[in-house]
């Protein structure tokens, strides 16, 4: 952890699991998988999520993904997944939340459609914050191919409300939209 922050990434940066900012009430953010943005070089998607979070009555923000291998664009992410990138992700998302009942963006916007295995990660995902009692929130209205919003593609007119990540699990496997 960096005085102020929050970062955990692979010793070689192919993978980051957690950034963020250190506070008591932060808005936990899940997207699909990250970019560039480290401790005090923030990309737009944790530039976006700081002015969520500190309009929203949040003290800090803490970005997690579904797949933690950096690529600035979803298309570029591994053909099929590294299970042992999958274990240690979900590992480090637990040990974060820590039973804390935390708040939970859903955020990863349709390039979760990119990778056939995200959905996948997301159920795992679901099942460790469903441990700690997190509750799901989403920016606005969903997409119309039902998927929600990313940060970088929202407006702070949208309200945070509530998200029902199961029922989102349910229909996305049934109609293989993710």
């Amino acid at each position: 952890m960096t005085e102020g922050w929050i970062y955990e990434r692979a010793e070689d940066n192919s993978a980051r699991f957690v950034l963020g900012t250190v506070g008591e009430n932060p808005l936990v953010c899940l997207g699909v998988n990250p970019s560039t943005a480290e401790p005090g070089d923030l990309d737009l998607t944790a530039t976006k999520l700081a002015g969520f979070a500190s309009r929203n009555g949040f003290d800090s923000w803490v970005m997690l993904n579904l797949y933690p291998q950096r690529s600035t664009d979803p298309q570029g992410m591994h053909a099929v997944h590294d299970a042992a990138l999958k274990a240690e992700n979900e590992r480090r998302i637990a040990a974060f939340l820590d039973g804390r009942p935390l708040p939970l963006l859903a955020a990863w916007g349709t390039p979760i459609a990119t990778r056939p295995y995200l959905l996948q990660m997301l159920q795992g995902i679901v099942t460790v914050a469903a441990a700690s009692g997190c509750t799901w929130t989403s920016i606005g209205d969903l997409l119309g191919s039902g998927h929600p919003r990313h940060p970088s593609r929202a407006t702070y007119r949208w309200p945070l409300q509530p998200f029902d990540v199961e029922a989102y699990l349910t229909t996305a496997s049934t109609r293989g939209r993710a």
